[in-house]
């Protein structure tokens, strides 16, 4: 019997950022906000992590709602039909409904309907890893444009009396539309993760034992040093492999985004991979916080509405974070 020879679909050589959308959090809240119930203070905060205030959603926004709002701006600004979105990826660790996603939801909510969609749970990695997939299935055909978003309600899950990880942390949404390109626009992936280390960043309880009262509402906490330590000396080999692995180097560089975890890590991370003074640096976390997915696309928009002169270069981005999970690339920047 002759077997059918099937089609697989293929599609254009490369790919790129086409447009980037914002929304973050509409209260900002200050270190003095958030003292009192872990006992510490603005100065403790501020040299630990550089961060002076951060933005939170109120309490009728939800993550979806942020989600939209982003999709939105990036897909006006990117010119492309909604109707010609074929993939709407989500990064997100804090949908509080298990279903629907938040994905299917806001590629309603934009008129992508009927684009295959779904959320990715890789924490403050999550852009990056979507990313790579939306390079992927657009450069095998599987869609002609994709809609990527970060976005995180980061304040629905953390406890305000936790010292580990609560005054870190704000509420955003950053968007890419991704489509096909003439040139490369999103370079080969590093990616990876350390299971071994799940326990340093970790929800303290679950739905299941909250259902049950054996727990309290589940919450985000970190062993702070375990991954201070970790991000900056095996995360800073990763980024160097994103370069290497983009087939440039430090000084072809226009801007580094890493994940807005840390002022002392992301000055690290600077100082490690020896960048050149001309490269900028995003420090969105000064006053959005730590948003996890959301924190990557949230610094590069911030960084090229304050930079516009940097559209067309070059930019290493990289995630990190629970899990333990990593991705970063080089991107060109829209």
């Amino acid at each position: 019997m002759t077997r059918p020879e099937l089609r697989q679909s293929t599609g254009p050589r490369y790919t790129r950022i086409l447009a980037l959308g914002a929304a973050r959090g509409d209260r900002i809240v200050p270190n003095d906000d958030l003292i009192e119930p872990i006992n510490s203070s603005d100065e403790w905060i501020r040299q630990r992590t550089g961060i002076i205030t951060r933005t939170r959603a109120s309490e009728g926004v939800s993550a979806v709602d942020l989600a939209t709002t982003a999709a939105k701006e990036a897909i006006e600004r990117s010119g492309v039909d909604p109707a010609e979105i074929d993939v709407v990826l989500v990064a997100t660790i804090s949908n509080i409904m298990q279903s629907p996603s938040i994905s299917a939801v806001v590629a309603d909510r934009v008129g992508a309907n009927p684009a295959a969609a779904y959320d990715l749970n890789a924490a403050c990695a999550g852009y990056a890893y979507a990313v790579a997939q939306a390079d992927a299935l657009i450069r095998a055909g599987s869609a002609r444009n994709a809609l990527v978003i970060g976005a995180e309600k980061l304040s629905d899950i953390v406890d305000p009396t936790d010292r580990s990880i609560s005054f870190l942390l704000g509420d955003g949404a950053g968007a890419a539309v991704i489509g096909p390109s003439d040139y490369p626009g999103i370079s080969g992936t590093v990616w990876g993760s350390d299971g071994s280390k799940a326990d340093a960043v970790s929800m303290n309880g679950t739905l299941v034992d909250f259902r049950d009262g054996k727990a309290v509402w589940p919450t985000l906490r970190q062993e702070g040093q375990t991954v201070f330590r970790w991000a900056v000396w095996e995360m800073a080999k990763v980024a160097q492999q994103a370069i290497d692995e983009a087939g440039i180097t430090a000084d072809d560089l226009a801007a580094f985004i890493p994940h807005q975890a840390n002022m002392r890590i992301i000055d690290e991370f600077a100082k490690q991979l020896k960048l050149p003074e001309h490269v900028a640096i995003a420090r969105d976390i000064a006053t959005t916080g730590n948003t996890s997915a959301a924190s990557i696309p949230l610094a590069t928009h911030r960084l090229l509405e304050e930079n516009p002169e940097l559209s067309g270069g070059l930019a290493l981005q990289i995630g990190f974070g629970a899990g333990l999970v990593f991705g970063a690339q080089v991107v060109v920047l829209p």
